[in-house]
């Protein structure tokens, strides 16, 4: 049903304006305490190589050195998965990847902590090792960890593969034999880094008494607090954790690198700590995503109809055991209304950095492959692409490829409206390809906790527990104005710390504005019942003679008395004689997010000569339910589709036959930038999530899902060729030429 807004829709200016175009904004690396150390962290410069002895003393008789610490100094953790990390911030007895912490340092100064390093006296013995994901899976490839194979695995796979998903139903064969034609491919796409500006950085400040303060930049702060206290056994209330402003994140900073480590050093020392990475070391040893190799096949009618469609999702996830490739092989054909679908993935380690999250994970990737094949068959039966996806869209009542069954969703209005839009039937210039992709994610609710509270003045402060990565702060505002009746510029929100406000999940998934939306809409809803029972108290009639109506208490009707209406702001200024003041709370663990798709067009223009790519119109269509604040939803769209379009044409993680990564900077690992680009056009589509007071639904990493196969698709049309590896850099385009 659709709602009339005041607040909602409109475009206020952003709470972090001021302050981020000012220099006034503090971020990871911004903060200082007085008698701090610098840290350092030695690196393993091997792919994989058993530590026979680390010989720390020349470092430790430095002058001006406080703390070493190795792998030794950290105990074991029962949890398996908060072992790994902990081993992922520093290696013991092997670094399983180059980059691979395996000392560490705290020092009165960055000059004295790098000195430090070079004392640092490490003994190897180089194991063999494996960077691709096929070969890590092979048999006789060599074993990262052992015992952690996949319950169910047979021998044709090795011990690195750690897990397998499949989702599906119907019957594959029988959907095939009544395909009219059919097509198979495989397809490869590099790993790629979250591209983020701001390095990992964080102050660590640990007593021996296991009371300790740090600051970091993160998308969780609570996920910060429970796994250094869990690594560092100390109790979590002990530990305060507060997020700085966050200098880009995009599912990069939702695990720990550094601050386990910051924090041993401090305990070690008796002093704050301050550590942050260099650029090169975000590249070798925080997560990239995943690279994947993909099998597609999909069986069609000469009328366009799937048949059948089956994808196999081989995905590398780095050093340690992980489950990412369950995401996409749930994703691969969930935009789809199929009677006969497998989707089947593996998870594979290698000598690689260990994955963390990248908009969207695992997602992009299995879409690729499942566009690219939807798109050839078009081509080869002469059938318009759009159209195609029309006949097979899911819609509301669709059983989902991976199980559930669609509530309220938007795909076809999205295509519909693609196919409306002047983009698709302009005309195409020499060497010109026009590509189309749709895309899908989950969206998550998660754990959330809001504390609103009223002001004797009739403004309104309210904290919430998730880091800022996307405009929350805004949109949360908004809705609490919305909710209360009251002026957006009457709202303060602010991000709490960990001893501020109750446990919050982490800033991911596209699951803020929806769950702390809720959760900000029933605080208010308290806030307003206890406005309501203070009117009521004012005019001495029942709590339940009182209603609020734009921003006020009112009496339900003339029966519950001639009273004119109470405002906030009055309600508030008289709260101390009324009761005391006046709050609402909320604590919750809403689900029913929502699903979100997209579909992206784009005309890119390959030069015969040279290879190279030019987008020359890109223009993205979204459903995300409501756009809370359009500016930010449409900053949304149009950064996962330049995310997108740089991991399709030129980003990639290059290791050589040694293991080691060769392109560790910004210079040799290329992403867009502005020139690269013309302006990405986001077209917002709002079809309401009914799991949503407002109609929210999660917009944040649907946008990135459909770029890579848009793109491809445009190209292989550009140059007559398909395309079957991610990124399609010149040479390889101009070897398919």
């Amino acid at each position: 049903m659709k709602q009339d807004f005041k607040i909602l829709g409109t475009r206020p200016m952003r709470p972090d304006g001021l302050d981020k175009v000012t220099g006034k904004a503090l971020f990871g690396a911004d903060k200082s305490a007085t008698g701090m150390l610098h840290a350092r962290i030695l690196r393993s410069p091997h792919a994989h190589a058993e530590i026979l002895s680390i010989n720390t003393s020349k470092a430790r008789a430095l002058p001006g050195v406080k703390a070493v610490i190795t792998g030794d100094d950290f105990a074991d953790v029962d949890s398996r998965w908060t072992r790994y990390t902990m081993q992922n911030c520093m290696a013991q007895g092997r670094a399983l990847y180059d980059g691979h912490a395996v000392a560490a340092v705290a020092a009165v100064s960055k000059k004295v902590a790098a000195a430090a390093l070079e004392l640092i006296e490490v003994d190897y013995k180089i194991l063999p090792h494996v960077t691709d994901v096929d070969e890590a899976m092979q048999p006789g490839a060599p074993v990262l960890h052992e015992g952690v194979k996949g319950r169910g695995l047979g021998e044709d796979v090795s011990g690195n593969t750690v897990g397998y998903y499949s989702f599906g139903h119907g019957d594959i064969e029988a959907g095939f034999g009544a395909a009219d034609e059919i097509i198979e491919r495989s397809f490869k796409t590099a790993a790629t880094h979250q591209g983020y500006i701001e390095p990992h950085a964080c102050l660590a400040d640990l007593g021996a008494d296991g009371r300790g303060e740090l600051w970091c930049s993160t998308q969780g702060h609570y996920m910060v607090r429970e796994l250094c206290a869990e690594i560092l056994h100390i109790d979590a209330s002990q530990l305060r954790v507060t997020a700085s402003e966050i200098g880009g994140g995009f599912g990069g900073k939702t695990t720990v690198f550094i601050e386990p480590v910051a924090l041993k050093l401090s305990q070690i020392s008796g002093k704050p700590v301050k550590l942050v990475m260099s650029r090169e070391e975000v590249f070798r040893a925080s997560g990239p995503t995943m690279s994947s190799s993909i099998e597609v096949k999909i069986g069609m009618t000469k009328a366009g109809k799937i048949t059948a469609a089956h994808a196999k999702l081989r995905y590398q996830g780095g050093a340690f055991p992980y489950q990412m490739v369950m995401m996409g092989a749930m994703s691969a054909f969930a935009a789809y209304d199929l009677e006969h679908v497998q989707s089947e993935g593996w998870d594979v380690m290698t000598n690689r950095p260990k994955m963390i999250s990248y908009r969207a994970p695992g997602a992009p990737m299995a879409v690729y492959g499942v566009e690219s094949v939807i798109d050839e068959l078009c081509q080869k039966l002469g059938l318009d692409p759009i159209d195609t996806r029309l006949l097979n869209a899911a819609r509301e009542g669709t059983k989902s490829s991976y199980g559930p069954t669609f509530k309220a969703i938007g795909l076809v209005e999205a295509l519909e409206a693609a196919k409306a839009h002047p983009h698709y039937s302009a005309p195409l210039a020499a060497n010109t390809g026009r590509g189309i992709a749709c895309g899908f994610w989950f969206n998550f609710g998660g754990q959330v906790s809001v504390s609103m509270a009223i002001n004797a003045d009739g403004t309104v402060n309210l904290i919430e527990g998730n880091p800022d990565i996307g405009g929350s702060r805004a949109s949360i505002s908004m809705m609490a104005a919305e909710a209360l009746g009251i002026g957006y510029e009457r709202i303060r929100t602010i991000v709490g710390d960990t001893a501020s406000v109750g446990f919050s999940d982490v800033t991911d998934g596209s699951r803020v504005t929806f769950a702390v939306g809720i959760a900000t809409i029933k605080a208010a809803n308290a806030a307003i019942k206890e406005m309501c029972k203070r009117a009521a108290k004012i005019w001495e009639i029942d709590e339940d003679a009182v209603e609020w109506v734009d921003g006020a208490a009112q009496p339900t009707g003339h029966n519950a008395g001639n009273f004119p209406p109470m405002s906030l702001a009055e309600i508030a200024a008289s709260s101390g004689k009324t009761g005391g003041p006046i709050a609402g709370h909320h604590e919750g663990a809403p689900d029913k997010a929502g699903v979100s798709f997209g579909v992206h067009l784009v005309d890119v223009e390959v030069d015969p000569e040279t290879g190279f790519t030019s987008i020359k119109r890109y223009t993205a269509f979204q459903d995300v339910g409501k756009a809370i604040h359009p500016s930010y939803v449409e900053g949304q769209i149009q950064g996962g589709a330049v995310q997108g379009i740089g991991w399709a044409l030129n980003e990639e993680y290059i290791y050589g036959e040694d293991g080691l990564l060769q392109n560790p900077g910004f210079l040799d690992y290329r992403i867009p930038v502005a020139s690269d680009l013309p302006m990405i056009d986001p077209v917002i589509i709002e079809v309401p999530n009914p799991g949503h007071p407002y109609g929210v639904r999660g917009c944040g990493e649907t946008a990135i899902v459909p770029p890579l196969a848009a793109v491809s698709n445009g190209v292989s049309r550009a140059i007559g060729k398909r395309m079957f590896a991610l990124p399609m850099s010149p040479p390889r385009i101009l070897k398919a030429i």
